[in-house]
């Protein structure tokens, strides 16, 4: 006769643990959890967690989500141990954190988390990463007195994988803030990263070239480390050929190539026009689109990008500095009889439809300027300052934030109308 015993079914294992000092600061993340593995999770805190990575039952875990936010970065030490254990036991580990400052994430990340999930979640960020963890090869296991490999740090990333061809005749799309922090960089990252995206079946090759030499942040905004090649491209423009120039970028999530600010603060005019005409003129034989992030500061080559620019974008906020730099900058490009006709002025942070009385300020203020507002960007708050210290555009962050529908349409206007614009042609 089976015994009582027996006929009770055996605990469902444990595949998974959040590990934080306290989940209920992370219900998003509880919620995921139970859709995605039911009862077959735990919690722990950080001191339970120790303990249990320790014991044979942590051999089930498939994975571990270490949930951190603000208050967590005085303990980064045992954070980053816990991380350690846990790679060492063969379980991966996916990163989850909450305003965590950018020093503090790229520590954890060094210790070898698998994957990052910013919080609050994006929807279905979760799932993602739980499918990347799947299809990753398991870790293998510690090898007794590793042989240290010497490191390269300019070759961590991926170059571009095509040939140079010079078979393309790119629209040059330079970005130029009016004024410090109206989110010059931030447009252009994501308007590049949405003309990569935009065709899915046929997606345009776009470069975004950083050519703020001295405080540039794409590199920031996107994660990827500044390379000795661009300022050896920047230093010898003359001798340098579409290939080389190639190689000096990366590619970030194998979409948008990106040529980065030099790794040291070089002076504005360690370039001459000549150089600036040499790289825009080998990246618009290479992509269909090239956005270029201008420095704040007007410098000699800054009518040479305006030259060969199809559109010169130019951001502003609705405030007083903003509309002093729009008189300076058309008084002086109409005294040098340059195209100021090319300007496309954009509103960042623009008021919402509602604030009828914000948005009279904004009319009258282009009428007293003398210029057209063609878009006006809504404040994107919070999200966008986590998301560039997080450095993945907003669609990969807050896929439903205004501020990136709003950049999202901007760039199906401009493929649309390049199509068009090609079709014509043929």
């Amino acid at each position: 006769m089976t015994s009582v015993a027996n006929l009770q079914p055996d605990p469902a294992p444990i595949l998974a643990c959040t590990i934080s000092r306290d989940v209920q600061n992370f219900e998003l993340l509880i919620d995921d959890m139970e859709q995605e593995l039911g009862e077959m999770w735990g919690d722990l805190n950080f001191a339970d967690a120790r303990i249990f990575l320790e014991q044979p039952d942590s051999a089930t875990l498939k994975f571990v989500a270490v949930a951190v936010d603000a208050e967590d970065e005085v303990d980064l030490g045992s954070i980053a141990d816990l991380i350690r254990s846990a790679k060492s036991k063969g379980i991966k580990v996916v990163l989850i954190a909450d305003q965590l400052s950018p020093v503090a994430l790229h520590q954890l990340l060094r210790q070898g988390a698998d994957d990052f999930v910013p919080y609050p979640l994006p929807e279905g960020a979760l799932h993602e990463a739980i499918e990347r963890l799947e299809q990753a090869p398991a870790p293998a296991a510690p090898v007794a007195a590793p042989v240290a490999q010497p490191a390269d740090p300019d070759e961590p990333v991926h170059t571009p994988s095509f040939k140079a061809k010079g078979d393309r005749d790119a629209v040059l799309l330079p970005v130029h803030g009016l004024a410090g922090g109206v989110g010059a960089t931030t447009f252009a990252a994501n308007l590049a990263w949405e003309l990569a995206n935009i065709d899915k079946s046929a997606p345009p090759r776009v470069c975004l070239i950083d050519l703020d030499l001295q405080f540039g942040a794409v590199s920031t905004y996107l994660d990827l480390p500044r390379r000795e090649a661009v300022f050896e491209i920047l230093q010898d423009t003359e001798h340098a050929d579409s290939d080389a120039f190639l190689q000096a970028m990366l590619t970030f999530n194998d979409r948008l190539h990106v040529f980065t600010a030099p790794s040291d603060m070089l002076p504005l005019d360690i370039v001459t026009p000549e150089d600036i005409a040499r790289i825009l003129d080998m990246a618009m034989a290479n992509f269909d689109f090239v956005v270029v992030d201008m420095p704040k500061t007007i410098v000699a080559w800054t009518e040479t990008v305006l030259a060969r620019a199809h559109v010169y974008f130019a951001l502003m906020e609705l405030d007083l500095r903003s509309a002093q730099n729009v008189l300076r900058l058309t008084r002086a490009l109409k005294a040098e009889g340059l195209p100021h006709e090319k300007l496309r002025f954009l509103l960042n942070r623009a008021p919402r439809f509602t604030d009828l009385t914000a948005k009279g300020r904004v009319k009258r203020m282009a009428e007293s300027l003398d210029i057209s507002i063609e878009v006006q960007l809504p404040d994107g708050g919070a999200q966008v300052t986590q998301s560039n210290d997080h450095g993945l555009p907003l669609s990969e962050t807050a896929a439903k934030n205004a501020l990136r529908k709003e950049i999202g349409k901007l760039a199906k206007t401009l493929f649309d109308t390049n199509k068009a614009a090609e079709s014509a042609r043929t």
